[in-house]
């Protein structure tokens, strides 16, 4: 399995409006086009995390525990919609409450992203996608405390989780 690189991204200004549309290959060839993302981070009522894990066949980061769910938005698409459709593609949830806890622009070795960060709370059934994901678990805030720096969970994840939630 692998990325489809044809797929369209919308190319975004550091505002976040749609300026043009690039490529998946493109958007992370190192070109650093500006391209949008959702993230939602799913904590459980005993206040632990839910972190995915990357397959190996990704072509950023393979192998690393990262966000509950983050996923690229569809040109033409809208953050909201981009982020029910991944939720329901990687994790299998479809009863869920966003609540957007921010956004930024994250630059990475070979992409430029324009972050929207969302959290819910849920405590219902997790079924990780066995095409897009390497399984996943939830962490307590000290494992993740503890696998910040160790190239364990990706740097967007680690810089990420401790903007908005340590």
């Amino acid at each position: 399995m692998q990325d489809n690189n044809q797929e369209i991204f919308p190319i975004v200004d550091e505002e976040g409006r749609v300026v043009g549309s690039a490529t998946r290959g493109e958007c992370h060839s190192g070109s650093k086009l500006l391209h949008p993302v959702v993230h939602l981070h799913v904590f459980n009522s005993r206040g632990e995390v839910y972190l995915q894990k990357r397959p190996e066949w990704k072509d950023i980061q393979p192998g690393k525990w990262d966000t509950s769910v983050g996923g690229h938005i569809d040109y033409g698409e809208t953050p909201e919609q981009a982020l029910v459709r991944e939720v329901r593609e990687e994790l299998g949830i479809t009863d869920f409450v966003p609540e957007r806890v921010g956004q930024y622009i994250f630059d990475g070795r070979r992409e430029r992203e324009f972050v929207y960060v969302h959290r819910t709370t849920y405590d219902g059934p997790v079924r990780p996608s066995a095409e897009e994901l390497d399984g996943g678990r939830f962490w307590t805030l000290d494992e993740i405390r503890s696998a910040i720096g160790q190239n364990i969970l990706t740097p967007n994840f680690e810089s990420e989780f401790q903007k908005f939630f340590l």
